[in-house]
C-alpha cells in the first residue's frame, strides 16, 4: 500500500487530521486523551514518572526506511519513535532528522539507543577498557544525525547482566548526559536476562526507563512479569519490544504468526506503558493504529495465540542454556538473533551486523560433525550458523 492509498483507506482517517496531527499529538504530549480519528481514543498510559502519556503503540523504527511511512505514524498520533546509533549503520537516525524538521519538539518523542563498547561476546559483560568517553562520543554523533539537541530516552544498548547495568563508567555517562539536558532520561535496552537486568535497575536507582523484550512466547514469564510490576512501583518506565516472537512458528515461515493478537497480548499487561513492534508498510501501520484503540483479544486471537509448534520458530529466547554445551565457545544467542533478523525481518545488513558484533568469522560449525548443543527451543543450532556464515 502507498502513501496516497493510506491516507485514503486507513482506520486513523489521516486525510482528515492534514496539519493538526502532529501539534495536535504535542499539546497532549502530556496528557493525550483522544485523536482527531473521529473522536476515537487512543488508550494511553503514563510512562513511570517521566511525565510522558504515551499511546500504547509506538513506532520500532530499526526496519523502516521509509520517510513517508515515520510521517505517516507521527500524523496518525503514533508520536514516540524508537531508533538506535547503530540501526541501518546510522542511516536510520538521520532518516528520521530529516523527517522531524519543522516539526515543534513536543511533538513527538525520540528513544535512542547506544552500546557499550567493547563487550565481551560470550559473557555479555564490560570488560576496563569499554569507556565512557567512547559511549557519550557515539551518542553525541546520535544527536547530530537526528538533527536535536536532546533526546527524551537514551538507553545503554542490549545489556544482559546485572553487572552491565551497574557499570560504573558507563552509570556515570548516562547520568552525565541527563545532567546536561541531552537526554530527558535514561534508561537500558535488554534482549536477555530481562528479570535480572530490571532487577538491578531497581537497585541501581539511577534509570527511569527500561526498553525490554516481552511476548507470548517468553519462557520466564512468570519471573520477568514480577520484575516489571517491582519497576512499576518504584516509577520506572516500562517499553516492550519483540512483541511479534519472531513473527512465524516455522523456520521456513509457512505458518506466519498472528502478530495482532501477539501485540494486544502484550499491551494486555497493564504494567507495559507501550510497545514498539516494527512497521516497514502502511498496512502494519494501519493494524497498528487499530491496535492503539482496541487491545481486546477476541476469541479466535487467543485461539491463534495456542498453536501448537514442534518447532522453535524464530524468536530465540537468550536464555543461555546453550553457551557452556558449545565446544567452540560460541556466542550462540547473539547468533540466534542474527538469524531471526535474517530469515523473520528479512534484514540482511542488521543480520551482518549482528554477526560481526559476534566475531564470528567464516562458518565455526564447520569441522563440527554434530551438534552437541540441545537448544531449550529446539533449533538446529549448527544449520543456523552454517546459514549465517554465508552472509559474510
Amino acid at each position: 500500500m502507498k502513501r496516497r492509498s493510506f491516507i485514503q483507506t486507513s482506520v486513523a482517517g489521516l486525510a482528515g487530521i492534514g496539519a493538526k496531527g502532529a501539534t495536535g499529538a504535542g499539546r497532549r504530549l502530556f496528557g493525550m486523551s483522544e485523536e482527531s480519528a473521529g473522536g476515537k481514543k487512543f488508550i494511553t498510559r503514563k510512562l513511570g514518572k517521566t511525565g510522558y502519556v504515551l499511546p500504547v503503540v509506538s513506532m520500532g523504527v530499526m526496519n523502516s526506511d521509509n520517510p513517508d511511512l515515520v510521517r505517516a505514524a507521527l500524523d496518525g498520533g503514533l508520536i514516540h519513535l524508537d531508533t538506535a546509533n547503530g540501526y541501518q549503520r546510522g542511516t536510520n537516525e538521520a532518516m528520521i532528522g530529516k523527517v522531524l524538521v519543522g516539526r515543534p519538539r513536543d511533538s513527538y518523542v525520540i528513544a535512542t539507543k547506544v552500546p557499550g563498547v567493547p563487550r565481551d561476546r560470550k559473557t555479555g559483560l564490560f570488560s576496563p577498557e569499554t569507556t565512557a568517553e567512547t559511549f557519550l562520543t557515539m551518542f553525541d554523533t546520535s544527536l547530530k544525525r537526528l538533527g536535536l539537541e536532546y533526546v527524551d530516552i537514551l538507553y545503554l544498548h542490549n545489556v544482559q547482566k546485572r553487572e552491565s547495568v551497574l557499570f560504573e563508567p558507563l552509570l556515570q555517562a548516562l547520568q552525565k548526559v541527563k545532567k546536561e539536558g541531552k537526554a530527558r532520561f535514561i534508561g537500558v535496552s535488554t534482549h536477555a536476562g530481562e528479570p535480572e537486568v530490571i532487577r538491578a535497575v531497581l537497585e541501581g536507582k539511577v534509570h527511569d526507563v527500561v526498553l525490554t523484550g516481552y511476548n507470548f512466547r517468553k519462557n520466564n514469564l512468570a519471573e520477568l512479569d514480577a520484575a516489571i510490576a517491582d519497576a512499576v512501583k518504584a516509577g520506572i518506565g516500562i517499553v516492550a519490544m519483540k512483541t511479534l516472537a519472531g513473527g512465524y512458528w516455522d523456520e521456513e515461515r509457512q505458518r506466519p504468526i498472528n502478530v495482532k493478537a501477539a501485540l494486544k497480548w502484550a499491551l494486555n499487561n497493564p504494567n507495559i506503558t507501550t510497545a514498539i513492534p516494527g512497521m516497514t508498510a502502511f498496512e502494519q501501520l494501519t493494524m497498528d493504529l487499530e491496535v492503539a484503540r482496541d487491545i481486546t483479544l477476541t476469541p479466535q486471537e487467543i485461539t491463534d495465540l495456542k498453536q501448537d509448534t514442534k518447532t522453535g520458530g524464530l524468536y530465540c529466547q537468550q536464555c543461555s542454556r546453550c553457551l557452556p554445551q558449545c565446544p567452540q565457545g560460541l556466542p550462540i544467542p547473539t547468533l540466534m538473533r542474527g538469524y531471526m533478523y535474517a530469515q523473520g525481518y528479512r534484514n540482511i545488513e542488521l543480520a551482518k551486523d549482528v554477526v560481526a558484533e559476534a566475531g564470528v568469522a567464516g562458518n565455526p560449525c564447520g569441522n563440527c560433525e554434530g551438534c552437541a548443543v540441545t537448544c531449550a527451543m529446539r533449533f538446529d543450532i549448527k544449520s543456523r550458523v552454517t546459514s549465517l556464515s554465508a552472509l559474510a
